[in-house]
């Protein structure tokens, strides 16, 4: 499986990052003071290393300790290409005799009301800054993130992408659509004399409606099932070269993938089906 992360916390870090628990609990404070060998798992450890059964309670070994299973954290999802969903969860004093300081250590925190953000964030800076206490001009030995500015920034970065590739998409959709519907036309070309055949015998028009709005509706629909057995590949064959970028497809966007794909079908095929519907059954059976 892919990379897992193993964050030492302290017990508020539930709070401070609105975190959702499935099954069992949090950390707590108690655990943290005493080092305390438990863990919360992400959504895909559990399905992992517990795909039938309850966790909570079982041990999971981590850098050969067993550490005892106390909660599951709610499935978060991807972001910046890294799984939320492959983390365990200790508390930071157990962390830092099992690995030390390592690459530093990072303070969360929030504050009480939105309008306060930018203030709290200011006086994070002073204090870090009188407590490392740099000389003169010298530069900080720490950096403060404000996530609100990043989740801008990110909204920013898929408004541009949308922008781009939404009209991309739909001149793709159109022009797949006209291609269909050449193809039909040509079909009710071809079928010239069946389609006399079969007003001559009763069909009706709305029948004959029917007939090719069904033939273009399933002509899409098979072009949408070979466009999504591509993408779920290719995810797949992503997946397996970089384990660490989730390249999973949801089944939403199947659904909607196939939705599009014979809406295509519907809207460029009443063209080719009304002029079918509109055909002469005299002429038709004359037709050669």
């Amino acid at each position: 499986m892919p990379a897992v992360r193993i964050l030492g916390v302290t017990a508020n870090m539930s709070e401070i990052e609105d975190k959702t628990i499935t099954e069992g609990r949090f950390l707590i404070n108690e655990e943290v003071a005493r080092s305390a060998k438990v863990c919360v798992l992400g959504t895909d450890l559990k399905e992992k290393f517990f795909p039938a059964q309850n966790p909570l309670g079982q041990s999971l070994k981590v850098n050969g300790i067993p550490l005892q299973i106390v909660g599951v954290e709610e499935k978060r999802g991807a972001m910046f290409g890294d799984s939320l969903d492959r983390n365990i969860y200790i508390p930071v004093t157990l962390h830092l005799q099992m690995f030390g300081r390592g690459n530093g250590v990072q303070v969360h925190g929030k504050s009480a009301e939105r309008e306060t953000l930018l203030t709290a964030i200011e006086d994070a800076q002073t204090n870090l800054r009188n407590k490392r206490k740099p000389i003169g001009s010298e530069e900080d030995t720490f950096s403060v993130v404000n996530t609100q500015e990043v989740g801008n920034q990110v909204d920013q970065f898929t408004a541009g992408i949308a922008a781009v590739v939404v009209p991309i998409t739909l001149i793709t959709l159109v022009v797949g659509g006209i291609g269909v519907m050449n193809i039909m036309l040509v079909s009710v070309t071809e079928r010239t004399k069946e389609i006399g055949i079969r007003k001559a015998i009763g069909a009706t028009k709305g029948a004959i409606v029917l007939q090719f709005l069904l033939e273009a509706m399933t002509l899409t629909f098979f072009g949408g099932i070979v466009g999504v057995t591509l993408a779920v590949t290719i995810s797949q064959l992503i997946m397996l070269l970089v384990p660490s970028l989730p390249a999973s497809i949801p089944l939403w966007a199947v659904i909607s993938g196939l939705t599009v794909s014979i809406g295509v079908g519907l809207v460029f095929g009443v063209l080719p089906a009304r002029k079918a519907a509109k055909l002469d059954p005299i002429e038709c059976l004359r037709y050669e």
